[in-house]
């Protein structure tokens, strides 16, 4: 029987997400992890099996603390304003942080070319993440305009995806203009007609 592990699994996921976050999966290497962990490379690789395991369960722990919080009001929420409050709250936020934050944008649409690339399972990790999105937001979509129809209701929850995506892809470069587009779909989606 193997010996329990000594330390804080959750904190040890939380602090290495961050690092990945920040840099990349491609950029990050294990001396980064150890460092941001506290934990050897042994103790990595006995918890994680691999870099690319650890990285899973920073991308768990992401869509669970940052992502699900944020589209859970968008499914849940029949509310007139909900749509605008999301982009206004994305705005926000991007531009509360400052442009070298580790934090800017998003962790899987920063590794989506690099990794996601070349690697099926990451790949594919991004593909639900943006289909998860669009759900979301086809759910709010739903409430706000309840007689469109499955294709005009699909195409806006798409549009709108597409507008979340490319704020939080710009927030890397330029947080300025990405809160900008942010507060723009806030409007745009404000003044929509049925």
């Amino acid at each position: 029987m193997g010996r329990p592990p000594s330390f804080d699994h959750a904190q040890a996921v939380t602090a290495a997400r961050d690092v990945f976050w920040a840099r990349g999966y491609d950029a990050t290497s294990l001396t980064d992890l150890e460092d941001a962990t506290g934990l050897s490379r042994s103790s990595l690789y006995h918890a994680f099996t691999s870099k690319h395991g650890l990285f899973d369960a920073a991308v768990e722990d992401y869509l669970a603390t940052v992502v699900e919080p944020l589209l859970r009001p968008l499914r849940e929420d029949p509310g007139a304003a909900t749509l605008p409050r999301h982009f206004e709250r994305l705005a926000r936020t991007v531009g509360a942080r400052a442009a070298d934050d580790p934090r800017q944008g998003c962790l899987l649409l920063g590794v989506a070319a690099g990794l996601a690339g070349r690697d099926p399972h990451a790949r594919a990790t991004v593909a639900a993440y943006r289909e998860r999105v669009t759900a979301a937001m086809g759910a709010a979509v739903g409430h706000r305009w309840p007689g469109l129809d499955d294709d005009a209701r699909a195409h806006r929850a798409a549009l709108l995806t597409g507008l979340q995506v490319a704020g939080l892809t710009l927030a890397r470069v330029d947080p300025g203009a990405a809160a900008a587009l942010l507060r723009s779909a806030a409007r745009q989606v404000g003044d929509w007609d049925a």
